[in-house]
């Protein structure tokens, strides 16, 4: 059971619906665009590049279907949460970063240094496509944490006067 204190304070916003919507649009999205321009359009890598290239274009099918599902469910709790009106922009735009900056730096960490899954390209010096892979994500992930306290700030805020 709540009591009256428990209600009458603001949610934080990593449980806001907002947030958490356009989490998933912000993974799905930067997903989205690693496969369309790296995987597809410049052919550069596949989601998995330690088989043969058949196996490559199914794990680019199922990165597909992964970012298909996120966007679809991000969307249906961004609506629920418009419905309700309980919607924050600034909250919404904090998760799309920080969705999208955690999914680089996950892929450009965790899939292509310490599991090496692949890499952003071959035949190459690694280095530079490295930095700016993961300062492209650590760029979206650091512009989500700021809007995520800026949101925060902005709740207490209206709900303290």
């Amino acid at each position: 059971m709540t009591s009256a204190v428990d209600t009458a304070r603001p949610a934080p916003v990593l449980r806001d619906k907002s947030f958490w919507s356009t989490f998933l649009i912000g993974v799905a999205v930067i997903a989205g665009i690693d496969e369309i321009v790296f995987h597809q359009l410049l052919g550069w890598h596949h989601l998995y590049d330690l088989s043969t290239p058949e196996v490559g274009l199914v794990s680019d099918g199922l990165l597909h279907a992964a970012e298909l599902i996120a966007i679809v469910a991000g969307f249906f709790l961004f609506a629920d949460a418009r419905r309700r009106g309980s919607f924050s922009p600034i909250a919404a735009w904090a998760g799309f970063f920080v969705g999208g900056g955690l999914f680089q730096l996950w892929d450009g960490t965790i899939n292509h240094k310490l599991l090496r899954l692949h890499q952003v390209r071959y035949d190459v010096d690694l280095l530079p496509y490295d930095l700016a892979w993961n300062a492209a994500g650590f760029t979206l992930l650091a512009s989500g944490a700021v809007l995520t306290v800026i949101a925060a700030r902005r709740r207490r805020a209206s709900h303290s006067g």
